[in-house]
């Protein structure tokens, strides 16, 4: 038997193509989820964060623990219980981890959690972002503090401990990808607001070998800027989109003013911008990007 990695939020884009190389590496690959599912290769475990409940030997013989489980940013407007549903689906599930594995005294050789491009501030405009650069102090900031403060409750057990900071995942599986791609079939893409605001990217395939260089790998530790250098502007995105599917660009860009007629406070998650500089994976790690050019990687995802 290969060695057992076990995965909170494994159905979501991350966690399905994440499954597969694993799978593919001869990874026993198993789940927790909020129901019992029929995957193919993958055990999945039932547990319930609310009662403070995981399923019996979820967690024994567990080798890595790979974090993604977390309500949708941009799934629905930002009402006060969203806010809180946003933070809570993060964190307790991280805590409730973390105690269950106190408890058992199970140690992992390393646990592995997403988070965040949004740690640096919702919008911070041309500033260069490196891991030491400081938090922001805005809703999505508060986000991806608390989800990395939970994930030290695991780290304060003695277990290698991984953070992934990651911006827009480009997948045709979900995401922000096939939103835009959308109304750019129709030749009717068109950048958000200034369209100047700077978008950190990576291709699917990357953010995914991340991960396991991060398990497999015992130099990893502490939080990295899990991005494509260099990060694009909103405006050559939406060019670039448009380019691969050789479909026009014509129409002017879409006034922030409306955006936020439409989308209220959740607006800042298109109109924000955030310029990150993947300094930690460029100077302390050799991870080797198959995809590290816009247009190449583009052109992989809709050719799927």
């Amino acid at each position: 038997m290969g060695k057992k990695v076990l995965i909170t939020g494994g159905t979501g884009v991350i966690g399905k193509r994440l499954t597969e190389l694993l799978l593919e590496k001869n990874y026993d690959v198993a789940y927790l989820s909020r129901k019992k599912k029929d995957i193919k290769s993958v055990q999945v475990f039932e547990w319930d964060i609310a009662k403070g409940y995981i399923e019996e030997n979820a967690l024994e013989n567990t080798d890595f623990l790979i974090h993604l489980a977390g309500a949708g940013v941009a799934d629905e407007r930002w009402t006060e219980e969203r806010k809180k549903t946003i933070i809570s689906s993060r964190t307790d599930s991280i805590l409730l981890i973390a105690q269950k594995l106190k408890e058992k005294n199970i140690k992992p050789a390393a646990f592995i959690s997403a988070s965040g491009s949004s740690y640096y501030g919702e919008d911070t405009g041309d500033i260069r972002h490196t891991e030491s650069s400081p938090p922001g102090n805005d809703f999505l900031s508060h986000v991806t503090i608390e989800w990395e403060k939970a994930a030290g409750a695991v780290a304060k057990l003695g277990v290698r401990t991984v953070i992934l900071r990651t911006g827009i995942v480009l997948s045709m599986e979900g995401g922000a990808i096939p939103k835009m791609a959308s109304p750019a079939r129709f030749g009717f893409g068109a950048p958000l607001g200034s369209g100047k605001q700077w978008i950190p990217w990576i291709h699917i395939d990357d953010i995914c070998q991340m991960y396991i260089d991060a398990m497999e790998k015992e130099t990893w530790n502490g939080a990295y800027n899990a991005v494509a250098s260099p990060p694009v502007t909103n405006e050559e995105l939406t060019k670039q989109i448009c380019k691969t599917l050789d479909k026009p660009q014509f129409l002017p860009n879409v006034p922030a003013f409306a955006l936020r007629m439409v989308f209220g406070e959740m607006a800042n998650v298109v109109l924000g911008s955030s310029y990150l500089v993947n300094k930690r994976i460029a100077e302390e790690t050799d991870f080797q990007y198959k995809y590290p050019d816009l247009s190449e990687a583009l052109k992989e995802v809709f050719s799927k």
